[in-house]
């Protein structure tokens, strides 16, 4: 059992522990939380670490630790990284050899150093009775293929992989070292769903202590049994996990402010009685006892789970066409790599869908395509109609300029009366005076994600399209930019590995798989159960359930089903007619209004042009949107 006692520890003049007591016994799965700042990674460091009095780690103990920052030779494989894990083996198999070799030509059978060879033998086949289960390679395969890679990747370089892959690869080694306890820093942030579902499940087999930080609330909720929050230098220890632990953490500081506040009515009550009583000869004595009392009285501190809230909302989301987006026979290649392949779609108005697949598997290029920002090899990607997009890419908070201040990033974008609340909109996303003027460059991680959504929120959006918008958001932030994605009014597309951030949030998937692209009714919870019909470790191997979900039938007559696809097809063709005219038009008024801007000779007519011109317009924006609500009544 792990054990620390009484640690202190300051970082940067202030105390950042203050006499924190726990046990880590063999048996527990420990989820460490706390808002960022807190301690979280420091506290797995220092008690890693060794060299603190005040962590005591018993002798021979073995901790697996993956912490946010690795160091690897990339010109490694795969494999052969993986195999690192197995270092202790290869050295004992290599000293049982040497040993072995040395009791063979030796024959000072009776001298101390033949007996301690013999012990030493001992000592080395009874470790590898315990280490050596199974073929190694049998269990690298197994890990690897669990976390993602295939059996190509086997023997590719490091250096042919993302950042987010080699996390992987030092995953794989702890998760294959034979260890008495497991202490993992955020060890789902680069993983994808199925990828999450298999580490666990071994998790969960798993016989030794876990200590695990995460902003995965579900992925806490299904592997630990007690919850370890940091607040303010203290600890607070619960037998149950997360989503149990804030249930009982609410309740407390509800207990704490009732208690506070009938402590604050008993001292005002007190200091009456101390003024009543003080000037009274008769009573004086009684009085100094009750300012004695007044003094010796410790107040009740209240708690705050997280003071500090991020207030998000989405703009009105402008009116769009019908469809949003048209994919037809896309295809993207890099180099030798097929990566999308004749993939056909469209995104109607409205629709909020879940794009999944494992990691690499194309995900994030067709969003890029989808959002411009890449180009296919062949096919065709077509917007619809008065799209206007919010795009915000996996590495968007690392697109930021390093150079200017958080308030420079977003005024630079502001416009109009955007200019004037720049202030007040970055409070809501808890910059405050002390942040605005600092450089994007030393912003954490958070702070960067934060801004980066700021930023994009500067512009109406009817088309929101999210690629792992909550990497680096803390558990309180999550929750937030949830609740705001669920109010906003647009269509949504949004690749995720949080299940619990998914739930509720899509009424559709797309699963990428071998370069296609399946549609699944439902949200992200009935995908999942599908898939687990035969294995919880890898759906794609299920049988495609949901492709089997059809519509029923109305009950309507041949007839009117045949009127009723007649009147849909007019009201197409007349929609993207009035489309067409709309884009004349507002091309023909902005030419107007740059004629109308260098004030010419001829301006009195100019601008009666571009009033026939706007009224032209607005009137088929209205006959527009006339067809697309029939439209929708229809169908």
């Amino acid at each position: 059992m792990i054990s620390v006692n009484n640690l202190t520890l300051h970082l940067g003049g202030r105390p950042l522990f203050n006499g924190i007591t726990f046990n880590i016994p063999q048996t527990d799965k420990i989820g460490l939380v706390g808002k960022n700042g807190a301690g979280k990674s420091t506290m797995l460091k220092t008690i890693v670490g060794g060299g603190n009095n005040a962590v005591n780690v018993p002798k021979g103990y073995c901790i697996g630790y993956l912490s946010q920052h690795i160091v690897q030779n990339e010109d490694n494989t795969v494999m052969f990284e993986a195999s690192k894990a197995f270092e202790e083996i290869n050295a004992l198999h290599k000293r049982q050899d040497e040993v072995t070799h040395q009791l063979e030509v030796r024959t000072d059978y009776e001298s101390n150093e033949y007996i301690d060879l013999i012990e030493e033998i001992g000592y080395i086949v009874d470790r590898l009775s315990v280490l050596e289960t199974g073929s190694m390679e049998e269990k690298i395969t197994k890990v690897l293929l669990g976390l993602g890679f295939t059996l190509e990747d086997f023997d590719k370089p490091l250096k042919e992989f993302s950042g987010g892959w080699k996390m992987r690869v030092e995953l794989a080694k702890i998760l294959l070292q034979p260890t008495d306890s497991l202490f993992l820093d955020e060890p789902t942030n680069h993983l994808d769903i199925t990828s999450i579902i298999w580490l666990e499940q071994f998790l969960k087999e798993y016989s030794g202590s876990i200590v695990l930080i995460s902003h995965d609330r579900r992925f806490l909720d299904n592997i630990t049994n007690r919850t370890v929050e940091l607040y303010n230098g203290k600890i607070y220890d619960y037998k149950f996990s997360y989503t149990k632990y804030i249930d009982q953490r609410v309740a407390e500081i509800e207990l704490q402010q009732r208690a506070a506040k009938n402590q604050a009515k008993e001292i005002e009550h007190t200091k009456e009685l101390i003024n009543k009583f003080r000037a009274k000869k008769n009573k004086a004595a009684f009085a100094q006892s009750l300012i004695k009392k007044l003094e010796r009285t410790e107040l009740v501190e209240v708690d705050e789970m997280d003071s500090n809230a991020l207030h998000l909302q989405f703009q009105p989301a402008p009116r769009a066409g019908r469809e949003l987006v048209r994919v037809e026979q896309l295809g993207k290649v890099y180099g030798k790599k097929t990566v999308l392949r004749d993939i056909t779609f469209s995104v109607p108005k409205d629709e909020r869908i879940a794009l999944v697949g494992k990691n690499g598997i194309g995900k994030s290029t067709l969003l890029k395509i989808i959002a411009g920002k890449e180009v296919p090899s062949n096919g065709i990607m077509e917007l619809g109609h008065n799209v206007m997009m919010g795009y915000f890419a996996q590495d968007q908070a690392d697109k930021l300029d390093p150079k200017l201040t958080v308030f420079e990033t977003i005024d630079n974008d502001a416009v109009g009366d955007q200019r004037r609340s720049v202030r007040a909109m970055l409070g809501s996303f808890l910059f405050g005076r002390d942040e605005i003027d600092k450089k994007v460059s030393v912003l954490s991680g958070g702070e960067k994600t934060r801004l980066a959504i700021c930023r994009m929120l500067l512009s109406p959006i009817n088309f929101l399209i999210l690629d792992e918008p909550t990497n680096h958001l803390d558990l309180a932030s999550k929750e937030v930019l949830k609740e705001a994605i669920m109010e906003y009014d647009g269509t949504l597309m949004i690749v995720s590995h949080d299940r619990d951030f998914l739930t509720g949030l899509c009424n559709k998937v797309y699963e990428i798989k071998d370069g296609d692209l399946k549609e699944h009714f439902g949200g992200i919870e009935e995908f999942l159960e599908l898939q687990k019909a035969e294995t919880i470790f890898d759906f794609e191997k299920t049988p495609n359930l949901a492709g089997k979900v059809t519509k029923s039938a109305s009950g309507n007559s041949e007839e009117d089903k045949r009127n009723r696809e007649k009147e849909v097809k007019r009201l197409k063709n007349r929609s993207v007619k009035l489309e067409e005219e709309i884009a004349k038009l507002e091309g023909k008024t902005a030419e107007y209004t740059a004629l109308i801007a260098k004030s010419p000779a001829n301006l009195t007519a100019l601008l009666a042009e571009y009033d026939k011109l706007k009224t032209d317009l607005d009137a088929k924006m209205k006959e527009w949107e006339a067809v697309e609500e029939e439209l929708l009544t229809i169908q």
